[in-house]
């Protein structure tokens, strides 16, 4: 192991005096003796930083701006107060009573179709028609009208569409048609409380243009005054004779 150790001391001398020699053959050791020699022992290597200055609120120098706004005034940003709009004017209606809702019976809902029916029959059939009875979905709460299917895919536009109501009287009610769901929505309420419309009431619903219908009211109490008045003496040919006169009428206004 020592002969081993003494190879190894003789190849490091050997390979340092041929290192020596090498670096006098570069002049590496003149160089950097005079590199020790130029550099200042006070130099620091950071980067000397110049002081800021603080600019004088006298000496702010104008904003440049385009040729094309330099003739105009300069923009101001501060924040003016805004006056609200005012509400759009609407009409207004009470809220009815949900908790005291008054239900139509079985029998008086059945007269007021059966009577729908009758004066359905007796409208002119070159216009589509259909009954509707009213329930309380109708009449209080959503204010939501189902139209029946078949007649909307069959008569009524395929999107959604501004369609007006005709009462007997000429009246006149936009409401908002909604395609998807086949039904009355927006502006059915208007319609429904101006009239005073009840669970059990039965409507005819007659289009006589492709967005307007006009619309016939059978009231549901109407079978208690058709009562009283059977009591009175008035019997069911009067009743005809009143729904004919009726019909006679419904009948003079389409044809005008």
């Amino acid at each position: 192991m020592g002969i081993a150790k003494a190879a190894y001391e003789e190849c490091r001398k050997k390979r340092l005096e041929e290192n020596k020699k090498r670096m006098e053959q570069l002049n590496l050791n003149r160089l950097s003796e005079a590199l020790r020699t130029t550099s200042s022992p006070n130099t620091s290597p950071m980067k000397k930083l110049r002081p800021k200055i603080a600019r004088q609120p006298g000496h702010l120098t104008p904003v440049r701006r385009s040729s094309r706004v330099a003739d105009k005034p300069p923009p101001n940003y501060k924040e003016d107060v805004i006056e609200p709009l005012g509400r759009l004017r609407s009409r207004s209606y009470t809220r009815r009573d949900l908790l005291n809702r008054v239900y139509a019976s079985d029998e008086d809902r059945d007269y007021a179709i059966e009577r729908a029916v009758e004066l359905q029959s007796s409208l002119d059939s070159d216009f589509p028609s259909f009954v509707k009875p009213m329930l309380q979905s109708h009449v209080t709460g959503g204010f939501w009208l189902g139209l029946p299917n078949h007649f909307c895919k069959k008569n009524l536009p395929e999107n959604d569409e501004i369609i007006t109501l005709e009462d007997e009287e000429g009246n006149h009610f936009q409401t908002k048609f909604l395609a998807v769901k086949t039904g009355l929505s927006g502006g059915w309420r208007g319609f429904s409380i101006d009239h005073e419309l009840v669970d059990g009431d039965a409507l005819v619903f007659q289009l006589v243009k492709p967005t307007k219908f006009k619309v016939y009211i059978i009231r549901v109490d109407q079978s208690e005054h058709d009562n009283e008045a059977q009591d009175n003496g008035k019997d069911e040919a009067q009743d005809n004779a009143d729904l004919d006169d009726r019909s006679k009428r419904i009948k003079s206004s389409d044809q005008t």
